[in-house]
């Protein structure tokens, strides 16, 4: 619907005919799970737009419940059929533009067909009806336990299979609506777009709301109200998501010969184009290309959909445009806290063969002395020989958005992660700080380049431990005394200065964040000793 009404703003004599194989265009497909956990009561707030709304406005025809069967490249064709008269009928295009989207892939387990996936306003409408009749099942058989005519009430139970975005997100929904739910993740991590230490945020926090997380395993069967897992365990579960992820619907395009990527999507240029020139593709169906090294990329997001959609309206109206790079920027909220990403992660840029460094910091979103402060938990990925912003991550309440949304900014700016340092952000004590969590990001990353400090990260110390390295505790002795990384001693940074024989040659300082331990760290190297500060100190390491 971006192209088409960006189209009809571009060229008001266009004949532009939209088919809808569902019964609904233009709704908020992200507001979809809020729906199903009643934060929004109002059903037709979803829908942005509609057939007749469209067509008085901007002449379009849009029809609904309407399939694109078929492709005739050559005569220029779409064969369509009407799926509430069951009528086929042929329509000719001078361009085309295709845009299916991408399906939750349901993955082929026995009982499977019980699980229900969330895509449009029609499987909406059956989870919504499905929470609604179990909820009621439930309060009836509680209602007859009062009066000692049943032993044991049910307790609604909800497995969402898939620790993603929208899995994350149903999690909190279905919780708030009254359901005990688990969360079944066949990775060791629930939120691939984030490193481990930072989704074992999420999950901690997912748990302490009464969210069951199991990770390193699948459903492997799906039975009337349980389900069985790859490990033999059988779980409750009166309703059952399909929440493991998408593919995109290719369909329409391979049997129309359009070339595909090596990943499945529908291969695009710069202006959308497919490999026949008079179709173009747009959305989660098509090949973007990945903001680090350009390769192929399958990022559904609806940031780049919307934009590639206006962008071929453009193309098609002769105006100049061309597509960019992606980074993959999203963000997901449960229960209050809040986690975002955009770019690589440290583990994808390791499997690249990438060099690189990395910072950790857990800042306030404003100023701590101003009432109302929350912390976070910031991440920082960056090309060890160049500086490079490779990705950033962040984990906390208010104020997340923003320093994804900068750090995002900043990538497609070119800045480097040095540069972040003299970004003029907006400041007040109940907004931000004088030097802004994304400008210490900046500090740190101009000390790392220029070798001021040296770090070591979380899953490093342990090794060097055990090979004789020398591990200080640099906080209070009763900072020390209510936990510490296994190995260390302590000295607090104050007392450093006086208690320099007891520190080796080759040293690894911590402290509950790293602030202390860069300042011991200076003083030390310049003592003469090699330091390494554990990045983002006590704080990271503990949390896994």
């Amino acid at each position: 619907m971006s192209a088409a009404t960006r189209l009809r703003r571009l060229d008001e004599s266009a004949e532009i005919v939209v088919l809808e194989r569902s019964g609904h265009v233009s709704f908020a497909n992200c507001g979809l799970p809020y729906y199903v956990g009643g934060v929004i009561s109002n059903r037709n707030a979803l829908l942005l737009q509609t057939p007749e709304s469209l067509k008085a406005r901007f002449g379009i025809d849009v029809r609904v419940n309407t399939e694109a069967a078929s492709i005739d490249p050559v005569a220029k064709t779409v064969f369509v059929h009407n799926l509430a008269t069951d009528e086929w009928y042929t329509e000719t295009y001078d361009n085309l533009v295709l845009a299916p989207g991408a399906a939750p892939f349901v993955p082929p387990i026995p009982g499977v067909e019980r699980a229900l996936a969330l895509r449009n306003i029609a499987d909406t409408d059956r989870m919504a009806a499905a929470v609604d009749e179990i909820l009621r099942r439930a309060e009836g058989e509680r209602s007859a336990a009062a009066h000692d005519e049943a032993e044991a009430p049910l307790e609604p139970a909800a497995v969402i299979m898939g620790g993603g975005f929208i899995g994350i997100e149903l999690a909190e929904n279905l919780s708030e609506r009254g359901m005990k739910v688990t969360i079944v993740e066949l990775a060791d991590q629930i939120l691939a777009p984030l490193d481990v230490e930072m989704a074992a945020l999420v999950e901690k926090h997912l748990v302490k709301h009464g969210v069951v997380v199991i990770t390193g395993a699948s459903v492997a069967a799906v039975d009337a109200d349980s389900v069985t897992l790859s490990d033999g365990r059988i779980l409750p579960a009166h309703l059952v998501v399909a929440a493991i992820g998408v593919r995109p619907e290719t369909g329409l395009a391979e049997t129309a010969g359009l070339a595909l990527g090596e990943r499945g999507g529908i291969l695009v240029d710069e202006h959308q184009r497919t490999s026949d020139p008079s179709i173009f593709a747009v959305g989660d169906a098509v090949v973007k290309r990945d903001v680090i090294t350009g390769a192929q990329a399958l990022v559904p997001l609806a940031g780049p959909a919307n934009r590639h959609g206006r962008l071929v309206a453009d193309v098609i109206a002769g105006r100049p445009a061309a597509s960019r790079t992606v980074l993959g920027t999203a963000i997901v909220g449960a229960f209050g806290l809040v986690a975002g990403a955009t770019g690589w992660t440290e583990k994808r840029a390791a499997a690249a063969g990438r060099k690189v460094r990395v910072i950790h910091t857990h800042p306030a979103n404003h100023a701590g002395y101003y009432p109302g402060a929350e912390g976070m938990s910031l991440k920082l990925v960056i090309d060890a020989e160049t500086d490079a912003i490779l990705g950033a991550q962040a984990v906390g309440g208010s104020g997340v958005d923003k320093r994804i949304d900068v750090i995002a900014t900043a990538m497609r700016g070119g800045l480097a992660a040095s540069d972040l340092n003299d970004l003029e952000l907006s400041y007040a004590p109940q907004f931000g700080s004088a030097k802004d969590a994304v400008n210490m990001l900046g500090y740190i990353a101009e000390n790392l380049r220029d070798g001021l400090t040296e770090t070591i990260q979380w899953h490093e110390v342990e090794a060097e431990v055990a090979k004789g390295i020398q591990l200080i505790d640099v906080r209070t002795p009763g900072e020390y005394a209510r936990g510490t990384v296994d190995g260390a001693i302590n000295i607090p940074v104050d007392e450093l200065r006086d208690r320099l024989g007891e520190v080796a040659d080759d040293v690894i300082v911590h402290c509950q964040v790293g602030l202390r331990g860069y300042l011991a760290a200076r003083t030390l190297t310049q003592a003469g000793h090699r330091v390494r500060n554990l990045d983002g100190g006590y704080r990271t390491w503990a949390r896994i």
